[in-house]
C-alpha cells in the first residue's frame, strides 16, 4: 500500500489537493505511482457516488480548489484526457474506474519535471450531479512519477495473440490439432499472471467486450458474472519487472476439432495479489475488505479464431481482387484476373469455364508472388454468349489443393 507519511507530506504541500479530499465522493487509493517512461494502468475505487454519474477524467499539472465540489484541473495545465476504458456503471454507490495513463501523458509530466515542476501530476474525475441545483463533484488523485519496474502497479498495457500461421484466420482439418498459439504481453510492475484459456464452440453465444475484461478490471460486485466457456488449460506464471513476456498457449491437441464450424479461443486473466493495487473498501461497504486488483487492463483481451472444415485438406480461402463479380469486359481491353497471394501456397491454378454448361475453357498455372493472369482473348470467345465463370485454386508443395477462391462471373461484350 502507499506510504501514508508520504501522502500526508504531499497533502501539506498541496493545499488545493487537500481541499479536494473534502468532496463527498472519496477515492481509494488517493495516490498512484506511475511510470515516467511508458503507459500505466490503474484501478481506482470511488465511494459515496450515490446518484452521481461519472463523466470525463483529465490529467493535469495543477488543480484549483472549489469550495464544496473538490478540485478541478487548472485549464492551462491539462496534459490530456484519460482513455476510455470499460463502460462500467456505479454499483451500490461505488464506481470502479480503470485509468490508462498513456505514454504521451507521462512524457509531458516528465518534461514538466525536468523544467523544474514537481515530479507529480493529477488525475481528476468529474461526477455529474443528479440535481441541477447541486454542483458537479471533482475528485483528484495524485500521480507520482517513478521509474516503473517493481514499484509500479502490476497491470497489462498491451496483449497480442499470435499463431504459427501466416493466415489471418486459421483453417484446420476435422480431427486434427490447430497450430500452436502464444500471447505477447506488455505490462508494468511485477506479479503473478494467472488465468485460463477457454474456447467458444460453434453455436455458442459469442462473448461481449465486457466478458473479455480481465477480472482485476471489474468491480468486486461484478466478478464471477462474466460468461464462462469450456476451459482448455490454466496458467500461473511469475512476471518479473521486465515489462514484456510471451505466454505459451494451450496444448493444441486439447483444442476441440471434432465438430465443423468456427471456434474462438479466449485469454481469461484472473485478478492476482498486488499490494500496490489492493483496494480498501472501508467506507464503501459495511465491512472493510481488501480487493485484489493485480493484472488489470484498460481494454478487453483479444481473441483468436480457427475454423474446422470437413475432411481432406484445410480449405484456405483465396481472396479475389478484379474483375468484380458480374463485370462486363470490352473486347478491346485486356482481361486480367487478379487475387491476393496465400502465404502457404507454392503456385496457383486459374480456371475459366463456360457459364452455361461448365465446360473448361482455360486451366493455367501461375507462380507464387505474381497475383494476376492475363487471359488470352480467344478464351472468352469460345463462349457464344460471352459469359464465363472463373476461380483461383491454391496448390501446396506437393501439388495438391490447399484452398480456393469463390467463383465469379463475367461477360465479354460482343
Amino acid at each position: 500500500m502507499m506510504n501514508r507519511y508520504v501522502l500526508c507530506a504531499l497533502l501539506m504541500l498541496m493545499p488545493s489537493f487537500a481541499a479536494a479530499q473534502m468532496a463527498s465522493i472519496r477515492v481509494e487509493p488517493a495516490m498512484l505511482s506511475v511510470s515516467s517512461q511508458g503507459p500505466t494502468t490503474a484501478i481506482l475505487t470511488f465511494s459515496g457516488v450515490g446518484g452521481y454519474t461519472p463523466a470525463e477524467g483529465l490529467f493535469c499539472g495543477q488543480v484549483v480548489a472549489l469550495s464544496d465540489a473538490g478540485a478541478r484541473c487548472e485549464p492551462g495545465s491539462i496534459f490530456g484526457q484519460a482513455q476510455s476504458g470499460a463502460a462500467l456503471k456505479p454499483v451500490g454507490g461505488v464506481f470502479t474506474d480503470v485509468v490508462s495513463v498513456s505514454a504521451s501523458v507521462a512524457q509531458r509530466a516528465y518534461e514538466a519535471a525536468l523544467a523544474g515542476q514537481p515530479g507529480r501530476f493529477f488525475y481528476v474525475r468529474r461526477f455529474v450531479s443528479p440535481s441541477a441545483a447541486a454542483p458537479d463533484q471533482y475528485v483528484a488523485v495524485v500521480c507520482v512519477l517513478g521509474a516503473g519496474g517493481a514499484s509500479a502497479p502490476f497491470a497489462l498495457t498491451n496483449v497480442r495473440l499470435r499463431v504459427d500461421s501466416e493466415s489471418p484466420v486459421v483453417f484446420v482439418r476435422s480431427g486434427e490439432a490447430p497450430p500452436r498459439l502464444s500471447a505477447e504481453i506488455a505490462y508494468t510492475g511485477t506479479g503473478r499472471l494467472q488465468g485460463r484459456w477457454e474456447v467458444v464452440s460453434p453455436g455458442e453465444e459469442v462473448p461481449t467486450p465486457y466478458d473479455l475484461l480481465t477480472e482485476g478490471s471489474l468491480p468486486a460486485a461484478q466478478r464471477g458474472l462474466q460468461r464462462r466457456y469450456r476451459e482448455i488449460e490454466r496458467f500461473n506464471v511469475l512476471l518479473l519487472p521486465t515489462g514484456r513476456f510471451t505466454l505459451t498457449g494451450p496444448d493444441p491437441a486439447r483444442l476441440p476439432t471434432s465438430v465443423e464450424g468456427s471456434y474462438t479461443i479466449l485469454l481469461r486473466v484472473e485478478a492476482s495479489d498486488d499490494g500496490l493495487r489492493a483496494t480498501n473498501t472501508a467506507g464503501a461497504t459495511a465491512d472493510q475488505v481488501f480487493v485484489r486488483n493485480g493484472a488489470a487492463a484498460g481494454f478487453p483481451m483479444p481473441t483468436l479464431r480457427y475454423i474446422v472444415e470437413r475432411g481432406g485438406r484445410a480449405q484456405r480461402t483465396v481472396r479475389l481482387r478484379l474483375p468484380a463479380s458480374g463485370a462486363s469486359v470490352s473486347p478491346d481491353s485486356a482481361l486480367t484476373l487478379s487475387w491476393v497471394d496465400e502465404a502457404t501456397a507454392l503456385r496457383y491454378r486459374v480456371e475459366v469455364n463456360r457459364l452455361t454448361d461448365g465446360r473448361t475453357l482455360l486451366s493455367a498455372f501461375v507462380a507464387q508472388g505474381v497475383g494476376s493472369y492475363e487471359v488470352p482473348p480467344f478464351v472468352p470467345a469460345q463462349a457464344q454468349d460471352g459469359k464465363v465463370k472463373w476461380r483461383v485454386v491454391a496448390l501446396g508443395a506437393d501439388g495438391n489443393e490447399i484452398g480456393h477462391s469463390e467463383t465469379r462471373r463475367l461477360q465479354r461484350q460482343p
